[in-house]
């Protein structure tokens, strides 16, 4: 395993990454910490990667003239945690212990609204295209640090959006390889 990432707990923060504040999050419910992982895809506009829009977006900062793709989307105000670029860079959005707003109507275990208890990381990509080894070895390293850092997550509470939200989602889609993932939390837990 390449260095391991670290969190400072007090601020949410992961060490290494590149910050980008966005201001779409809140406060958690009272009491509840983050006890799930959601695995997202993104890519703006769809299928075309290593431009700014993503970010752009997560930071209420997107032309909704730059693409047509974006008339779609127009007026969204979403964000997640954490985002890993197809080149295996990390970029942070929100602090771990505030709520990004990342998985909308979810559903997990019997429990509504994913987002209150749920750390939202996506990778750069599409549902039918193959992610780079890059992204899962960021993401396996981002995931390790969450779960030696916050005692309530561990990678048996891992899912994909399409997880939480069946029929509304796809992502990360058929092209993720969860066993790939797995395989490697567990060779370097």
């Amino acid at each position: 395993m390449t260095h391991a990432y670290s969190i400072d707990v007090q601020h949410g923060r992961l060490e290494g990454a590149r910050q980008v504040q966005s201001p779409n999050f809140d406060l958690r419910p009272e009491g509840v910490v983050p006890e799930l992982i959601i695995v997202h895809g993104i890519s703006l506009p769809p299928n075309e990667y290593g431009g700014p829009w993503i970010e752009k977006l997560f930071t209420n900062q997107l032309d909704w003239t730059a693409h047509p793709y974006f008339k779609q989307i127009e007026g969204m105000r979403v964000s997640s945690h954490v985002l890993i670029r197809r080149d295996g860079q990390v970029v942070q959005f929100v602090p771990f212990h505030a709520r990004a707003w990342h998985a909308g109507v979810s559903q997990y275990q019997g429990r509504e609204r994913c987002n209150d208890f749920s750390i939202g990381i996506e990778l750069e990509g599409t549902d039918d295209t193959a992610y780079e080894a890059e992204q899962y070895r960021e993401l396996a390293r981002v995931i390790l640090a969450l779960c030696r850092s916050y005692s309530a997550l561990s990678v048996d509470h891992l899912v994909g959006h399409s997880d939480v939200a069946p029929g509304r989602k796809t992502d990360p889609g058929e092209c993720f390889d969860w066993p790939r993932l797995r395989a490697m939390l567990r060779a370097w837990r």
